[in-house]
């Protein structure tokens, strides 16, 4: 009996934790709340990715290619609604919600990367610049640099030459050193480095200019001209993620300049009389329809990326390839990415970056006049009555000018037609980051950086007449370089209270190792084998191997606190050690402090509602320069001399050895001294935000290669020999004009600065900058008090009306016009720079206007010399139709063989306004593209250098012959000129 009931009180046990059970599911489903709803922006265009999270929960999910989503929740629970860009919302949980996110204007909890670390944007104590990439898929741009242009305060960007792939010159507060280099210092990924054209524009996450010694100390003794912080793309947790990017575009040339046709030039040369031409000659050629083209830019990038708490990836690649305007020129570049980082242990991140590219290129001729070369200037100084052939040699390019030295374009392009310069390039680095505490940190990375380079070239021995006078040539040089890069990194976080403590100490380890080998050869049979080993003669000092190490060891450290965002303190201090220079001045030390005040979140500032934010900044420090020494600079070197032995006298000779320059055991760094001031200044419900700085900056132990009197054993050496100053004032402005279905953006920078020479120690004068043959004088003079690379020649009063001659001005009066007559006569410093762009949007379409100029600047237009000289038998611009030709004439063209000189005639207004890029997109969605998983379909279209507004005579008004020279700048010579484009475009992501 017992045993029945137990049976059945353990059957009735069963139902009756059954119906518990099912009580306990039915009262919890009943406390439970449904929530459907859709997230827009406020254009009431769907918000896709956005997170939808319970309050104090982890239940949370992420919204559909419609902005949907359905998320089960506590009754009267909140719901956190975020994404990227927007302000994060909270509303209350109902059934159905339609939820607006407003775009986030508010930067302060911006994150800024800065040296070995980042930052909140509120908590930055110095001057540092953000440039946007949001709308870098949309533009044309080849080279990382060209994102920079126009889009920051006191960074000058200018383009100097035009080719394929030509590097841009960028100032960062003006020019700091003579005769070392101005490039700023790159930062990818924490790796510094001093080129980046290995890397695409695509792969860019984001990117910051360090601009004061402030926040630049902390690379110490590579950061005297700016440190650029940028930071690839990883993945991210969510969905996977592809996306491909491309433009198609077409090239052209922005200005033409035209040149006498048959019958104007022979009416000049009968002028000139060193020309005697036959009658009967007409135009047969145009050489700028055959030197110039249309050319065709193509750019295709494909990116794959995912993530979760765990671990996270981010591949791309990509193909670049550009045909210039001019036929000979090419650039394409091959380009590979992948970043991993993945959270082994709680403790434990380990991550690894790996880019490699591939580029080639080839250009012109530049910089030269017609008879050497040059080919922009050969266009037009080649008769138009000249055939492109030789219609005796068909296989060669026609040389019959009538006793004139002179060689077409085509001819000269022919010169570096087989040129190429080709480079690949491996960047590799692993990273792993302990946490020991939450609050303690350590980083360690290691980098290997390996570029291997091979130039070459060949010179038909037929086509052209250099190439018959040598026998055809052959040049073959090939460097492989390593910089391996160890940084150890421990960062201590603390927060006690309002009082904020970041501390951070470390070690960095640079080592670079370089070699080169090179061989010329010439006499070649024929054109068909293009390699040295057809060449029957081996150059007997064109061959060779170089090889050369350097190294640097730094120690670092900062300490940084801030009270409740209102009170903020940085210091840096970095040691640098290096190979290049004596060892007794081996090491430099460059500190740096900064501090803040937020005036806004002060008391008697609480009921200022206009004003979201307000911040004092100011920062004082030191940074270094060594670039541009180089890596035996401090020591005696010496110059190997072969001797022939082919006699049998010195059948058995052995080199000699002579010195090549003087030791200098005294040699250390040049040192800049900066310090600024700025304000920030954020209001009207942060829609208006800006930014002011003043700067002052003093460059002391300039490196300079200085010349020794004649007489001396080595004729130069490398010394400490100058100082510099520069000071300026920067100012930018982020407005957003009008908010809403339609919204319109404006960010507009200006920057301002003075450059002085103000000391020289040695040589009271350096003359750089020789131009035309005729002249045989340079135009550039650097003294001290004196701003750098100005203009030296004499004054030109204009044409005289009686003798058609320029008339020199007589500045010594002493009646007659001699070398102590010339002064300053231009000056290529602009008085500002600014940039200036304008976003536009509604619904789906986007609009972007990108201006950028420069102002009181001047060029010295030394191809004017060439075109507009008259000199010789070469053609002229149709300028010189308005030559003097008889005395009474008014007119500011003097007369065919007048005396040129370099002087103000040559030298123009360079300020210009350009219409840099004009984007206009569109984002398609629909329920089509949600079935094919289609997440972004934007078709884009931008027109570049659409427009420029300027006084300039030449082809370009952004142009250097000198490429990226800090003495020797806004010098025009025959040089590649920049083209406008019109691009298409398609983003997809899926």
């Amino acid at each position: 009996m017992k045993k029945n009931r137990r049976k059945l009180f353990s059957g009735n046990r069963k139902v009756l934790f059954a119906l518990l059970a099912m009580f306990l599911s039915l009262s919890a489903f009943a406390q439970q709340l449904t929530v459907s709803g859709q997230v827009v922006d406020i254009q009431q265009e769907p918000i896709i990715g956005a997170s939808i999270l319970e309050k104090g929960t982890t239940n949370g999910v992420i919204t559909d290619l419609d902005g949907n989503f359905t998320l089960k929740v506590k009754p009267n629970a909140t719901l956190v609604i975020s994404y990227v860009g927007y302000q994060t919302k909270e509303v209350k949980a109902a059934a159905q919600l339609r939820v607006v996110l407003n775009e986030d204007t508010e930067l302060l909890d911006e994150v800024v990367v800065i040296g070995y670390g980042a930052v909140k944007r509120k908590d930055v104590t110095t001057a540092i610049s953000t440039v946007s990439t949001k709308d870098i898929d949309q533009r044309p741009i080849v080279s990382a640099a060209q994102a920079i242009q126009g889009k920051a305060a006191g960074i000058s960007v200018t383009q100097p030459n035009g080719a394929p792939g030509a590097g841009m010159s960028i100032r960062v507060r003006g020019t700091t050193s003579m005769n070392g280099s101005n490039d700023p210092l790159y930062v990818v990924d924490g790796v510094p480095m001093t080129d980046i054209n290995f890397l695409a524009a695509n792969d860019i996450e984001s990117m910051q200019i360090l601009k004061d010694a402030s926040s630049a100390a902390i690379y110490g003794s590579r950061a005297a001209n700016g440190v650029i912080m940028i930071t690839t793309k990883q993945g991210a947790k969510g969905e996977a993620k592809i996306a491909f990017n491309s433009h198609v575009g077409i090239t052209q040339v922005n200005n033409k300049i035209e040149s006498l046709h048959t019958a104007q030039y022979k009416e000049l040369m009968d002028e000139i009389g060193m020309v005697s031409l036959p009658d009967g000659l007409t135009d047969q050629t145009d050489w700028f329809d055959e030197t110039y083209r249309t050319g065709v830019t193509q750019n295709y990038q494909l990116s794959i990326s995912n993530g979760n708490d765990k671990w996270k990836y981010f591949l791309s690649g990509g193909y670049t390839d550009e045909s210039g305007v001019i036929k000979t020129a090419f650039y394409k570049r091959y380009n590979f990415r992948a970043n991993v980082e993945n959270q082994v242990r709680s403790w434990l991140n380990i991550a690894a970056n790996v880019a490699y590219s591939d580029y080639t290129s080839n250009g012109i001729i530049d910089g030269q006049g017609a008879n050497r070369g040059g080919v922009v200037l050969s266009v037009i100084n080649t008769p138009r009555y000249a055939p492109v052939w030789d219609e005796q040699h068909p296989d060669r390019y026609n040389t019959n000018f009538y006793g004139v030295n002179i060689t077409s374009p085509l001819e000269n392009m022919a010169r570096s037609e087989n040129n190429k310069a080709n480079k690949n390039r491996l960047i590799a680095t692993g990273k792993a980051e302990i946490t020991f505490l939450p609050e303690l940190k350590f980083k360690s990375s290691f980098t290997i950086d390996r570029e291997y380079g091979n130039v070459t070239s060949f010179l038909d021995p037929q086509k052209t007449s250099w190439g018959r006078n040598q026998y055809g040539e052959a040049y073959d040089e090939r460097t492989l370089g390593t910089v391996l890069v160890f940084d150890n990194i421990l960062t201590y976080t603390r927060q006690v209270g309002k009082h904020n403590f970041d501390v951070m100490a470390g070690a960095s380890w640079t080592d670079s190792d370089w070699s080169k080998s090179y061989i010329n050869g010439s006499h070649f049979l024929n054109g068909d084998i293009q390699t040295i080993n057809a060449a029957n003669k081996i150059s007997w000092n064109g061959t060779g191997t170089i090889g050369s190490q350097w190294a640097i060891m730094s120690y670092i450290g900062r300490f940084a606190y801030n009270y409740d965002s209102k009170y903020l303190l940085t210091v840096n201090m970095r040691a640098d050690g290096s190979s290049k220079l004596n060892p007794d001045h081996r090491w430099g030390y460059f500190p740096s402090a900064s501090a803040a005040w937020r005036i806004s979140s002060e008391e008697f500032m609480k009921d200022v509602e206009w004003i979201n934010d307000l911040k004092l900044r100011g920062g004082f420090g030191q940074t270094g320069n060594q670039s541009g020494l180089g890596d035996y600079a401090y020591l005696m070197r010496y110059n190997i001399n072969r001797v022939w032995w082919g006699t049998p006298e010195t059948e058995h000779a052995l080199p000699s050895i002579t010195q090549a320059n003087l030791r200098n055991k005294d040699l250390t760094w040049e040192t800049t001294t900066q310090s600024n001031i700025g304000l920030d200044f954020t209001v009207l419900d942060n829609r208006l935000t800006f930014y002011l700085d003043y700067y002052y900056k003093k460059t002391t132990d300039m490196l300079m290669y200085v010349s020794l009197p004649a007489g001396q054993a080595a004729s130069d050496i490398v010394r400490n020999e100058g100082k510099m100053v520069n000071k300026g004032f920067e100012f930018s402005v982020s407005s957003k004009n009008l908010v809403g279905q339609f919204a319109w953006g404006t960010d507009f920078n200006i920057s301002f600065n003075k450059n002085k020479l103000t000391y020289l120690a040695l040589t009271p004068a350096y003359y750089d900058g020789k131009t035309s043959d005729v002249v045989n004088e340079k135009v550039v003079r650097n003294v001290a008090g004196r701003p750098l690379g100005g203009f030296y020649g004499y004054i030109s009063d204009g044409v005289n009306p009686e003798t058609g001659e320029l008339i020199y001005r007589d500045l010594n009066g002493d009646t007659k016009i001699s070398t102590s007559d010339r002064t300053y006569i231009g000056d290529p410093n602009p008085d500002f720079t600014f940039g200036m762009t304008n976003t536009f949007s509604y619904k789906g379409f986007n609009l972007s206007i990108l201006l950028q100029g420069s102002y009181g600047n001047d060029i010295f237009n030394a191809s004017r010399m060439e075109t507009e000289g008259m000199y010789d038998g070469k053609n002229q611009s149709t300028r010189v139709l308005s030559r003097w030709r008889i005395p009474g004439q008014i007119t500011d063209v003097p007369k065919s063989g007048f005396d040129m000189k370099n002087s103000s005639y040559f030298i123009e207004d360079g300020s210009y306004l350009r219409v840099k890029d004009i984007s206009l997109s569109y984002n398609f969605s629909g329920r089509l593209l949600k079935r094919w998983g289609i997440t972004r379909l934007q078709p884009y279209f931008t027109a570049s250098n659409l427009l420029t507004w300027t006084n300039y005579s030449g082809m370009d008004p952004e142009v250097n012959q000198w490429g990226n020279s800090g003495s020797v700048q806004g010098i025009d010579w025959g040089t590649y000129p920049q083209s406008k484009s019109f691009v298409f475009g398609l983003n997809v992501e899926f």
